[in-house]
């Protein structure tokens, strides 16, 4: 099953090495791009299965020509208030 974790959290006082975790949302692609809000976090941290295409923004749409993410690869991206983050795996 196609999955991407989202892990939205805070920088600590030392930048991006360090994320103080607030939540973690799994979303599991079925028939469309899928997507979780950012309550309060400034970075969130990608993990996904398969190749999956990210898009941050105030209401994204990911789409096979937003950022992509390699399948078991770990990314970190930062975010605003109120921003969202759209993944898709590109075949969904």
């Amino acid at each position: 099953m196609a999955t991407v974790k989202l892990t939205f959290g805070v920088t600590g006082k030392r930048g991006a090495q360090v994320i103080l975790p607030m939540s973690t949302e799994i979303l599991t692609f079925t028939t469309s791009a899928q997507s979780a809000a950012a309550d309060g976090a400034d970075i969130v941290r990608v993990e996904a299965n398969v190749d999956t295409y990210v898009e941050i923004g105030l209401n994204p749409t990911a789409t096979a020509n937003s950022m992509k993410v390699a399948a078991n690869a770990v990314e970190y991206f930062a975010i605003r208030p109120g921003q969202e983050v759209a993944a898709y795996d590109g075949s969904s």
